[in-house]
């Protein structure tokens, strides 16, 4: 089978990986399409990214496809079930465990990630335990469900968190995939949304996805430009998922009196001033990691019932074998979401 395999120093390369049958309670999965996500970067940069396992492990934590094949032992699943992979594994004992937080497993040693501890989506096919196995509903495409697998699901997460509603103003910092899936889900709860990013294609696009407000935030002061638009008042909420020490002060600081803000975007470092920052205006500061099985399903039907036109984000559709070349210019900062499809 082919599959994708990060070489070291942002190179991706198509390689023949050994065929794979499922073990109990797993399934084989069919892939159909599998996402690009900026978390990838980490193993794609790394000089060395297969130099602690012992064997090469295939990238992609966004899958979504048909099963083909049940292992013993399988229940609640059939052939043919279209599905999308949820991708962390833990112990499946504990209570984050059965509550569908595997990611949060309370036993450090059964904890999995496909896609970098496990063989991943970035293949003809894959092997899955069956409890992160989650329906795609029949009205989403194959590559929806990629999306959903993990960037718009964890947008939506983070909006159920800010309880965004039509009475709010809602400031989304980073127009990345997932601030774009922030702003088109923002959109449909009601809120006006006001977009924030350096790029002037990205801007446009969280424009025609409904965005009522824009603000590049290279040509001035953010929170300014966003007091402006709100009688000096500040967004009702703020999320930002950019990863950056000035984005998060700048969501911060945009944020109204009593207001709330998300932190979605990982890694770097921040410092904030606790009392002009937070204390003195009580302010609620809130962290979003992903979402549960039950979250990722709640929001494929949100997707499906509200037909959500995620499609409309995606700008980059590859096959297999040329998804090294998709890699390379969506590491660029290429805007819009990536997928690697199949038929």
């Amino acid at each position: 089978m082919r599959g994708i395999a990060f070489k070291g120093n942002s190179i991706a390369e198509v390689i023949d990986y050994p065929e794979i049958a499922p073990g109990p309670e797993q399934v084989l999965v069919k892939l159909r399409s599998s996402g690009l996500c900026g978390s990838d970067f980490m193993s794609y940069r790394d000089k060395s990214p297969n130099e602690h396992n012992a064997e090469l492990r295939r990238p992609g934590h966004e899958p979504c496809g048909e099963i083909v094949e049940l292992g013993p032992n399988v229940k609640g699943l059939s052939v043919g079930d279209r599905i999308i992979q949820h991708h962390y594994e833990g112990c499946r004992k504990c209570d984050y465990c059965l509550t569908g937080w595997q990611q949060l497993c309370e036993v450090t040693d059964k904890k999995e990630y496909y896609g970098r501890s496990m063989h991943g989506g970035h293949g003809d096919y894959m092997v899955a335990h069956q409890s992160t196995c989650v329906p795609l509903p029949d009205d989403l495409s194959f590559e929806i469900g990629a999306y959903l697998a993990c960037g718009a699901s964890t947008a939506f997460q983070a909006l159920k968190k800010l309880e965004i509603s039509g009475r709010e103003t809602f400031a989304v910092f980073g127009q990345g995939p997932v601030g774009l899936a922030a702003t088109i889900f923002g959109n449909e709860m009601g809120a006006r949304i006001i977009a924030v990013d350096i790029s002037t294609e990205r801007l446009k696009m969280a424009s025609n996805l409904g965005a009522w407000k824009t603000v590049n935030a290279s040509s001035g002061d953010a929170p300014e430009q966003i007091k402006e638009l709100t009688n000096g008042n500040g967004a009702d909420s703020t999320l930002e998922a950019a990863g950056l020490s000035v984005t998060r002060i700048a969501a911060v600081e945009s944020t109204r009196v009593f207001g709330k803000t998300c932190l979605v975007g990982e890694g770097g470092e921040v410092t904030y001033e606790p009392t002009p920052h937070i204390i003195h205006r009580h302010l609620t500061m809130l962290g979003s990691w992903t979402f549960s099985t039950f979250g990722l399903s709640e929001a494929a039907r949100f997707t499906a019932e509200r037909k959500v036109a995620l499609d409309s984000i995606i700008t980059s559709r590859s096959n297999i074998e040329d998804a090294p070349q998709a890699y390379k210019e969506f590491s660029k900062g290429a805007p819009g979401k990536f997928v690697i499809n199949w038929d």
